[in-house]
């Protein structure tokens, strides 16, 4: 129990010292890993349902040979497709706005920084501490989040074209 309360105050202090940004990123990165980990589970559970709905109506059909059966074929497909994608680019939004946070959380610290030499008159280390430290960890925590989402964001989209790959293979025509 001690040592959860530690751990507890060891982020309280963290948060505080990274400023009122450093909560934006945390709800961002978030709310994006929550995306990535619906997509994966997608990927493993939902979507082999799909396409074993998608199959058997395929081979449900009678005639598979004519323009009309391709046609069909490829708006199933396609169906498949949208449902692989699905949230793929609002997570890379995502990405590309951690970092963008965290610049801002720069920025913020920064005029923190000026704000105490404004005010105290010198270049005192001890006074410009806190805003140099909500200067730095934002742009950390935003640079970690990012890498994070760009590592994921790519498998996610190697999946889906693998999986959409495989459908495609899957649905043969009779020649």
């Amino acid at each position: 129990m001690y040592a959860l309360l530690e751990a507890y105050e060891q982020v309280q202090i963290f948060l505080e010292r990274g400023g009122p940004i450093l909560l934006w990123i945390g709800l961002l990165v978030f709310v994006m890993w929550t995306l990535i980990i619906e997509r994966l589970m997608y990927y493993r559970i939902g979507f082999p349902r799909l396409a074993r709905q998608i199959m058997e109506r395929w081979e449900a059909r009678r005639e598979r040979k004519s323009w009309e059966a391709h046609q069909i074929r490829q708006s199933m497909v396609a169906d498949a497709k949208i449902n692989l994608q699905s949230q793929l680019s609002l997570i890379k939004a995502m990405v590309a706005l951690c970092p963008l946070l965290g610049l801002l959380g720069t920025v913020t610290g920064m005029m923190e920084v000026f704000d105490v030499m404004a005010i105290a008159g010198t270049g005192s280390a001890r006074n410009m501490a806190s805003g140099i430290s909500k200067a730095t960890i934002p742009t950390m925590a935003g640079m970690v989040g990012a890498l994070t989402g760009v590592f994921f964001t790519a498998i996610l989209d190697r999946q889906a074209k693998m999986k959409k790959t495989h459908l495609e293979d899957e649905l043969t025509f009779d020649h």
